[in-house]
């Protein structure tokens, strides 16, 4: 039996290839993690992450990379270094993404319990009201 995917591959839409670009459980968090510390070698984003195995960051890197997000630097030391920093292109999505997070903290009536935390990598945890943006 042949499989056939349902939908193809095409972009429906910029919202589609937003999503695709900063979508996902880590690559909008390695995004704001590299604004605010600058360029960072791979151990120290697994250390500043909680919970992400290894393998998954390095996927997330290397599609972030392929997207012109992040950049990649190697060094010619002993031990071999690299480095992960923004790249302008990434640089760019910060307001998006502060935007969306400012949206998100207008939502808190919709989310039980205490699911969402104040974001620890961006200048929002106050409210939208308190800077001015509603």
């Amino acid at each position: 039996m042949h499989y056939q995917k349902k939908l193809s591959n095409s972009m429906r839409c910029p919202f589609e290839y937003s999503l695709q670009i900063f979508g996902g459980k880590w690559k909008s968090r390695i995004i704001c993690l590299l604004h605010d510390t600058g360029a960072l070698r791979f151990n120290r984003i697994s250390d500043e992450m909680d919970n992400i195995s290894d393998g998954v960051l390095s996927a997330a890197l290397q599609e972030l990379q392929n997207d012109g997000i992040v950049s990649r630097a190697v060094f010619c030391e002993v031990p071999p270094r690299v480095e992960y920093a923004l790249t302008e292109r990434g640089e760019s999505l910060i307001p998006v993404l502060r935007a969306i997070c400012l949206w998100a903290q207008t939502q808190r009536e919709f989310i039980p319990g205490d699911l969402l935390l104040p974001c620890q990598q961006c200048e929002h945890l106050g409210s939208a009201t308190d800077k001015g943006l509603e």
